[in-house]
């Protein structure tokens, strides 16, 4: 059973439809496709994916394999679901412990973080 945390903060956002509360962040992280890292910024997170601000190049499609890397949340391994204007969403994969390590992220890093510029 996935671990359950409570998002909610002033910089948390849901939408309806959506499996888990997003709280915004900025994070500098590698993002790697086919052994290509692109360096970025994540700018959102939940337990289930994250949102991820293109820094180069990324010639992946919808459905890519992708692996996230930072200090804050170790390694990540997701799916690409959408691209737009330099940014990606990647959906965790279900056989991972990313909820196990977005949950220790806000336990021991995360502070609110002001909001994103809007593209």
């Amino acid at each position: 059973m996935p671990a359950q945390i409570n998002l909610y903060s002033s910089s948390t956002s849901t939408q309806k439809g959506r499996r888990a509360a997003r709280t915004r962040c900025r994070i500098a992280a590698t993002l790697t496709y086919l052994g290509r890292p692109t360096p970025g910024q994540v700018t959102d997170i939940s337990t289930t994916g994250l949102a991820f601000d293109l820094g180069g190049p990324f010639n992946g499609i919808r459905g890519s394999k992708v692996r996230i890397e930072c200090r804050e949340l170790g390694a990540l391994e997701g799916t690409v679901r959408w691209l737009r204007s330099g940014r990606i969403g990647v959906e965790f994969d279900g056989s991972s412990n990313a909820a196990a390590q977005v949950t220790a992220y806000f336990r021991f890093y995360h502070k609110d973080a002001s909001p994103v510029l809007q593209r």
